[in-house]
């Protein structure tokens, strides 16, 4: 069988470099990409193929392959994505001519829709903050920032000090593809956050020599006096899920998701929560208005006398 396994690395290597340069993805999105094409290169390799000659009818064995192997069907979508792309690329790039996946029908994995905690258990979470410590202080501010902006665990550890504007009350959001927005801070979530920045709160983490000047800028300090980790936000937002008895049902993304879905039950225009949240399509924050739909129609059902059974 020949190897050729140096020619395909590079193709793919290729087109990893393109995504985070030109397209200004973020490392976990590589990474993502980078796993779903190690799949489609191993079988590849294995079976004694190149990407260069391979057809629609060696692709479609591909996704068989997985089928078997026992993936998920969104996993099976997410990798037969990475691989339409790739081939979009070398297409593009001249690398081979065609695309072998163009015509061939991806799973369909019906959309889930979020699961949101309720205002009532957003309260109970951030009450269960307790103290005035500076990890009080700092857990406290990071719980109101996720509720109250709607922003990515991403997007809040990557936040810096220059990124606050303290007399608007407004924080600047690097999202997805490094695309800006520029979001406001309720009253709470300033409240919060100036309490962090006090020399009680932050200044307590601050070593005498930072390690890095990456380490000094950062909004959020880990005890050791680094930016605080994609882990490391986690793991505060797990801590009080766990006190207040939410445990697997609360993730960083499911503050995400409540604060889109409060919004839309209290009034606001899904336009607004799209610039909030940073999606690039409208279609993504319209999941969030089927959630609040549903709970319209369970309040009317229960409470209209026109309604009731």
């Amino acid at each position: 069988m020949k190897d050729n396994s140096g020619t395909e690395d590079s193709a793919v290597l290729d087109f990893l470099l393109w995504l985070r340069v030109e397209k200004g993805r973020a490392d976990s999105t590589i990474a993502s990409y980078k796993r779903d094409l190690k799949k489609f290169l191993d079988w590849v390799i294995q079976n004694g193929l190149t990407m260069q000659t391979l057809g629609e009818s060696d692709i479609i064995l591909f996704l068989r392959h997985l089928q078997a192997v026992g993936y998920s069907e969104s996993t099976i979508t997410r990798t037969m994505v990475s691989v339409r792309s790739l081939y979009t690329f070398m297409d593009v790039e001249g690398l081979r001519t065609g695309n072998p996946t163009k015509s061939i029908e991806l799973p369909r994995v019906p959309k889930g829709l979020p699961k949101a905690i309720s205002e009532q258990e957003v309260n109970e979470l951030l009450a269960a903050i307790e103290g005035d410590d500076p990890v009080a202080r700092r857990d406290r501010a990071i719980l109101e920032i996720l509720y109250g902006t709607g922003a990515r665990i991403t997007e809040l550890v990557s936040l810096s000090l220059s990124d606050i504007d303290r007399t608007e009350n407004l924080l600047k959001v690097l999202g997805k593809g490094n695309k800006e927005r520029i979001v406001p801070l309720g009253k709470f979530a300033m409240k919060a956050l100036n309490e962090w920045l006090e020399p009680a709160g932050r200044g307590y983490f601050e070593p005498e020599i930072w390690k890095s000047r990456d380490d000094s800028e950062a909004l959020f300090l880990n005890r050791r006096g680094g930016r605080l980790t994609r882990q490391g936000g986690w793991g505060v937002v797990k801590k009080y899920g766990a006190k207040v008895g939410l445990g697997s049902n609360l993730s960083p993304h499911t503050l995400r998701h409540c604060c889109a879905t409060h919004m839309l039950e209290h009034g606001a225009d899904i336009r607004t929560v799209q610039e909030l949240l940073g999606h690039a399509s409208i279609n993504t924050t319209q999941i969030y208005t089927k959630v609040s739909r549903d709970k319209l129609l369970q309040t009317y059902r229960s409470a209209h006398p026109r309604a009731l059974l």
